[in-house]
């Protein structure tokens, strides 16, 4: 029997880019880019660096948990009363990268808060790719 207070779902966004894994991963670790497509930060590829994403709606304070430069990214999601971990994954493909986003950690009873993710991580991956689309 498994208990559902202890149960967890998670948020997952895939998608295939035409970039190399290299311009991916700056725009996923450098405060100015992902200020860009997400919000501002005060972000740094540092295992254990405590950084804070800023929005005019409030805050989500983070913790960076793994760094494997051009390969994974994770880091802590914590927000109103959301504890959640965000797992960026790169994998090389013909096409360029295969980018896979996870934000594991909602209860069963945070329907609204796992609702406003699913839809948020779109927005926010199509604003990826208008930055990635930049000529630099």
């Amino acid at each position: 029997m498994t208990d559902t207070a202890t149960e967890t779902r998670s948020v997952v966004v895939e998608r295939d880019l035409a970039f190399a894994p290299d311009k991916i991963w700056r725009a996923l670790t450098q405060p100015h880019l992902i200020q860009e497509w997400l919000m501002k930060s005060d972000f740094q590829p540092k295992v254990d660096h405590s950084f804070r994403f800023t929005a005019d709606w409030g805050a989500v304070d983070c913790r960076v948990l793994e760094v494997e430069p051009n390969r994974v990214l994770a880091y802590t999601w914590d927000a109103y009363g959301l504890e959640s971990t965000v797992t960026w994954t790169l994998t090389p493909s013909a096409e360029g990268t295969h980018l896979r986003m996870e934000q594991a950690g909602f209860k069963a009873d945070q329907k609204q808060a796992y609702g406003g993710a699913r839809m948020g991580w779109q927005r926010f991956f199509d604003q990826l790719q208008a930055v990635l689309d930049r000529p630099e």
